[in-house]
C-alpha cells in the first residue's frame, strides 16, 4: 500500500499570502511614515516572494536610515500576524492526521518568514516536517526540495505519496517528476505544456477529501 505521505505547498495553498503581503507593508509604511512611493516599490519588488535583501535594497533607493536588518525583522513579524489559512484548513490537516497521514510543507521562500507563518496560524503543529527553499538556497521545482520534506517526515519519496499545491510547474511538476501523485489548485492559467495534475480542485479542503476518500 502508497505510504501516506502529504506534501503540501504552503502559500495560496494552505495560506493566503496575498492580502497578508500588502497588509504587512502597509502597517511597516505607516509607523515608519514613509512616503507612498516606497510601499507602491515594496509592493511590487515582494509580489512573489521576500527577502532581506529586499530591504537592503529599499535603504539604498530611498536613503532610509532604518537598517535592513531592523525593517526585514519588522516585515517578518507583520506578515505573520497578517496571515491567514484557508477555510477548513486546520480542521483538514486534523483529521489527516487521524487518519494516520504523515504532512509535510515545501515552499520557496526565505526561512524564518515561512516558519513564523506555520507557527502563527497553528500550522506547525499538525504538521510532520518542513522544508523551506532558504534551507538549501535552492526552489522547486528541484527534486532536492522534495525530497528533504519526505526526510524530514522520516519518510521516503520512493515510497510514494502526494503533493498539493497551486503552481503548476513548481508544485504540481515538482511533484511528478519525484513520483508523487498530485492535486492542484485552480487559480492561474496552466501552461499548455506541462503534464496535467492528477485532481484538479477549487480550494485546499477539497484537496484534503480527496487525500481521505484515497485512503479509505
Amino acid at each position: 500500500m502508497q505510504q501516506r505521505l502529504a506534501l503540501f505547498d504552503l502559500d495560496g495553498t494552505l495560506v493566503d499570502r496575498q492580502a497578508a503581503y500588502s497588509d504587512a507593508l502597509a502597517a511597516l509604511c505607516r509607523v515608519h511614515g514613509f512616503d507612498p512611493s516606497v510601499e507602491q516599490w515594496l509592493l511590487v519588488q515582494l509580489a512573489d516572494r521576500a527577502n532581506e535583501s529586499d530591504f537592503a535594497q529599499l535603504r539604498a533607493v530611498f536613503h532610509l536610515a532604518v537598517s535592513a536588518a531592523d525593517l526585514w525583522q519588522e516585515y517578518v513579524d507583520l506578515m505573520a500576524a497578517a496571515v491567514t489559512c484557508h477555510p477548513g484548513v486546520l480542521e483538514g490537516l486534523a483529521k489527516l492526521r487521524a487518519g494516520a497521514w504523515t504532512i509535510g510543507i515545501v515552499t520557496n521562500g526565505a526561512s524564518d518568514i515561512q516558519r513564523a507563518k506555520l507557527a502563527t496560524t497553528g500550522i506547525a503543529a499538525l504538521i510532520d516536517g518542513v522544508a523551506v527553499s532558504g534551507d538549501l538556497d535552492i526552489r522547486k521545482p528541484a527534486s532536492r526540495l522534495f525530497e528533504l520534506a519526505a526526510t524530514r517526515c522520516g519518510l521516503d519519496l520512493a515510497d510514494g505519496g502526494w503533493m498539493i499545491g497551486d503552481n503548476p510547474a513548481g508544485d504540481i511538476c515538482g511533484g511528478l517528476q519525484v513520483g508523487l501523485r498530485t492535486i492542484w489548485l485552480r487559480g492561474r492559467a496552466w501552461p499548455e505544456t506541462l503534464p496535467a495534475a492528477h485532481h484538479e480542485v477549487d480550494d485546499v479542503v477539497e484537496a484534503i477529501t480527496i487525500l481521505l476518500t484515497d485512503a479509505e
